[in-house]
C-alpha cells in the first residue's frame, strides 16, 4: 500500500482533531482525508469547508461503511471509542482512536480482543504526549543503571488552580462520557508504563467537591461523579512503591513532575527539562536530551506509516491501553471498595 493514496475519514472533530490530527494527516505525502461526520451537521461543515474535506456524513455508521475510505480516526469522547473501533475493524479499516482507550476495562479488552482477530488493520491509541521528549533518554539511564534499584516513584499532577464550583460540567467530569476516566490520571500512567512497568496493586482515593453541575446543552443541573483529586498507592512490578496524585483543585500547586527514586540516583521531570543526581553528588543537575533520543509528537506519521508497513505502532499500542485502563478501573474500585486491589484485574 505504500505507493496509493491513503484515505482517511474523521468521525468526532473535537480541539485535538482539529488541531493535530487533521494538519498532522494533511501534511504527509499521499494521504487523503475524504469525510468528516462531527456532532452536529453544522460542525461538520464548518471543519470540512476549514480543511477542504468532500464529503460530510450524517452519522458515523454511514462514513464507516462507505467505499471511500481506508482508515477511521476517531476524535469522539471515550464512550464512542469501544463502538466506534469495533466497527471500523468489522469494516476492513484501519483506526486510530483519541485516548483515553475506553470507558471500563472491560470494553478495552473487547477492544484489543477484536484488533487481534484482524491482524492487517492498523490499530492505534493516541498516546500520552506529555513525557515524549524524555522518554528515551529516562529509559537509557534506568538501563544503565544509573539509578541503581528503583525504590519509589512518584507523580503529582496539578491543574494549578483552586476549585471552580460554579463551572458548567464537561466530558470530563460527566460519567456518562467518560466513564471511569479521571482526569490527566491514566495518560501519566501510560508514562509510567514507558520508564518502570505497571502496577500489581492500587490503593486509592478521591474526591469529588462539586456534586452536580449545570449542563449548558440541556440547560439542567447534571451529577458530577468523577473525582476532581485523587491520591493512589501503588506496589510495582518492577519492586517499587509508586504514589501519584491527580488534582484539578490545587491553586498554586506547581507544575507537573515525576520522580523515580532509586537506591543509587534520582530522576526528575519537571518544567519540560529532566534532572538527575547520584549518590555523592551535592544537588540535582539538568541532564541533556540528545537529539538522537529526543522524542516528539509524530501520532499521524506513525499511523500512516504502519499502514504502510514501513514501522510498527508504538505509541500507542492497544495492550498498552488494555494496561491503563485496567490500572483505571482498579482504582475506581478501590476507591468503591476501601480496599487494595490487584491488578492484572
Amino acid at each position: 500500500m505504500s505507493n496509493d493514496t491513503i484515505r482517511v475519514g474523521i468521525i468526532g472533530a473535537g480541539t485535538n482533531t482539529v488541531g493535530k490530527h487533521i494538519p498532522g494527516l494533511l501534511a504527509i505525502d499521499g494521504v487523503e482525508i475524504v469525510s468528516v461526520c462531527n456532532r452536529s451537521r453544522e460542525s461538520s461543515e464548518r471543519v470540512a469547508k476549514q480543511f477542504g474535506i468532500s464529503t460530510v456524513y450524517n452519522n458515523w455508521a454511514e462514513l464507516i461503511e462507505a467505499d471511500d475510505t481506508d482508515a477511521i480516526v476517531i476524535g469522539t469522547w471515550p464512550y464512542m471509542h469501544c463502538t466506534l473501533v469495533l466497527a471500523a475493524l468489522a469494516s476492513g479499516k484501519h483506526v486510530m482512536t483519541e485516548a483515553r482507550m475506553a470507558m471500563n476495562a472491560e470494553e478495552a479488552y473487547v477492544m484489543r480482543n477484536v484488533a487481534q482477530e484482524h491482524p492487517d488493520l492498523v490499530a492505534q491509541i493516541v498516546p500520552s504526549p506529555m513525557t515524549l521528549w524524555a522518554d528515551k533518554t529516562i529509559q537509557r539511564h534506568i538501563a544503565n543503571g544509573y539509578v541503581g534499584d528503583i525504590l519509589s516513584v512518584e507523580l503529582r499532577a496539578s491543574g494549578n488552580d483552586f476549585l471552580d464550583s460554579d463551572g458548567p460540567i464537561q466530558w470530563r467530569q460527566d460519567y456518562d462520557l467518560s466513564g471511569l476516566n479521571i482526569m490527566s490520571m491514566g495518560i501519566w500512567y501510560e508514562a509510567m508504563l514507558r520508564w518502570v512497568g505497571e502496577a500489581t496493586s492500587v490503593m486509592a482515593q478521591g474526591k469529588t467537591f462539586v456534586k452536580m453541575r449545570h449542563d449548558s446543552a440541556t440547560n439542567h443541573m447534571r451529577v458530577a461523579r468523577v473525582p476532581e483529586h485523587i491520591d493512589v498507592i501503588m506496589d510495582l512490578a518492577c519492586g517499587a512503591q509508586g504514589y501519584m496524585m491527580v488534582s484539578s483543585v490545587q491553586g498554586f500547586g506547581g507544575v507537573a513532575d515525576a520522580n523515580i527514586y532509586g537506591s543509587e540516583g534520582t530522576l526528575r521531570i519537571s518544567g519540560g527539562a529532566l534532572y538527575g543526581a547520584r549518590r555523592g553528588d551535592s544537588d540535582l543537575q539538568e541532564i541533556a536530551i540528545p537529539d538522537t533520543e529526543r522524542g516528539g509528537w509524530r501520532v499521524e506519521d506513525e499511523f500512516i506509516g504502519a499502514i504502510r508497513g514501513e514501522e510498527a505502532i508504538t505509541h500507542t499500542t492497544f495492550d498498552t491501553g488494555v494496561k491503563y485502563m485496567e490500572f483505571t478501573e482498579a482504582v475506581n474500585r478501590s476507591m468503591a471498595e476501601g480496599k487494595a486491589i490487584s491488578i492484572p484485574l
